[in-house]
């Protein structure tokens, strides 16, 4: 689980609070970045300036300010560090604060008083969240809590319809984890509604399913689609995996199950245009 669980902590709960506190503190009064974040209005405009610096190919100037504004409740701020500290991408990897960035958006999360316009940010963020606990951090408080992970997963999968969320629940169910049952109609279902987004493991490891019967119904020239769709959506060293199970499957598939496939992906492909 947790190699793929790992692959969606670039879309990705409980630290104390004097912890939180020390990760999010702002620069030191009177230090350069202090005098530098001077020149911002508010939280709002330090995003702003950040995202231009890091678009701009300067992802190591842009930490300072987006540290202003997710200190100022800036929701894309601190997720933004978050995926930054998660990748190591202008800061040193540190998976522990990656994992109280992500905490922090879902602690102040209020579904009663939701900006819809941050919904993929939040959704992704009860992801990330859930990939860590599951997981745990190595060398920090953080411990493997599968129980917790699912229901951030399930709240994400069913309130915000996220596809990873969707897809790390159905692992879930084909491994038996977190305290359930093995149920490969389970995951099957799960996804589905993933793979219909276009998410490329989805599609895989449904296909994968309905072309072995593993646990469900065994539908070969189906699964054949799913696998041939993957297939083309797949890139990335992450993904080589989906090409592998491809691969696999087509050399057992016999001619009616690849033609049958082929009227089923078309099908597909004009419900989807």
């Amino acid at each position: 689980m947790a190699a793929f669980g790992r692959i969606f902590l670039a879309c990705f709960l409980a630290a104390s609070a004097g912890a939180s506190a020390l990760a999010f503190d702002g620069p030191v009064k009177g230090s350069p970045s202090d005098q530098t974040l001077d020149i911002f209005k508010d939280p709002h405009q330090a995003l702003q300036a950040a995202l231009e610096s890091y678009r701009a190919g300067n992802p190591a100037s842009s930490v300072e300010a987006l540290k202003y504004a997710a200190a100022g409740g800036e929701p894309l701020a601190q997720w933004k560090l978050g995926k930054m500290y998660a990748d190591g991408d202008g800061v040193p990897r540190d998976d522990y604060k990656a994992y109280q960035y992500f905490q922090q958006i879902v602690d102040k999360y209020d579904e009663d008083n939701a900006n819809w316009r941050e919904k993929s940010v939040v959704a992704s963020a009860f992801v990330a969240v859930g990939v860590f606990q599951l997981n745990g951090i190595s060398g920090s408080r953080l411990r493997p809590d599968p129980e917790q992970a699912m229901r951030m997963f399930l709240y994400a999968a069913t309130n915000f319809s996220d596809s990873n969320a969707q897809y790390n629940l159905a692992r879930l169910y084909m491994d038996g984890a977190a305290g359930l049952a093995k149920d490969s109609r389970q995951a099957a279902r799960w996804l589905n509604l993933a793979a219909e987004k276009g998410h490329v493991e989805s599609q895989a490891l449904l296909g994968h399913l309905l072309f072995a019967g593993d646990g469900v119904p065994r539908q070969r020239a189906r699964g054949l689609m799913w696998l041939t769709l993957a297939r083309e959506g797949a890139n990335g060293k992450n993904q080589d995996w989906v090409r592998s199970l491809y691969d696999q499957d087509l050399k057992t598939a016999n001619d009616n199950d690849r033609q049958v496939a082929l009227v089923y992906l078309e099908e597909h492909l004009k419900k989807r245009n």
